[in-house]
């Protein structure tokens, strides 16, 4: 997705969205007792885009000093309440959630941000129910791309 907003600004869209701090989704699982109660702590960090801030790698904090000037961030984000509709039907699509996008400085006053359709990983061997629940992911992070990168 290219987006005539500035790094800067796409960063911000994306981060207002999903959360500026990364959840402890570890440590809310240790800490929860059952389903239900888990499910609702999750909730309480799900952001209006059904997705929540796992991680960031910042690539262009490292890639100057190889001569690379250019801002890079690597965002790892996802909700475990949409991850359990793929690994119950197959655990190795875990492999592929939590999902992550690659937001990049592309010049004056333009970025984009990248991803991996998560249906075209996840299903590595036929199941349609699998199939099915990964595509519904696909459609929730091109609604979210589509929200962070438009305008200016």
């Amino acid at each position: 997705y290219d987006s005539t907003k500035s790094y800067n600004k796409l960063r911000a869209a994306l981060l207002a969205d999903i959360g500026e701090q990364p959840v402890p989704i570890n440590d809310i699982a240790i800490s929860t007792g059952d389903w239900q109660s888990y499910r609702e702590r999750v909730e309480s960090y799900v952001g209006p885009s059904g997705f929540m801030l796992f991680g960031l790698i910042d690539h262009g904090a490292w890639i100057t000093k190889a001569g690379i000037d250019r801002k890079v961030l690597r965002v790892i984000l996802g909700n475990p309440l949409i991850a359990i509709t793929m690994l119950r039907h197959d655990v190795k699509a875990g492999l592929f959630a939590p999902v992550e996008l690659l937001l990049a400085d592309e010049g004056e006053d333009h970025s984009s941000l990248t991803y991996v359709k998560p249906s075209s990983l996840m299903v590595v061997e036929p199941k349609p129910e699998l199939l099915s629940a990964a595509q519904e992911l696909d459609a929730k992070l091109a609604v979210l791309a589509e929200k962070v990168t438009r305008g200016s």
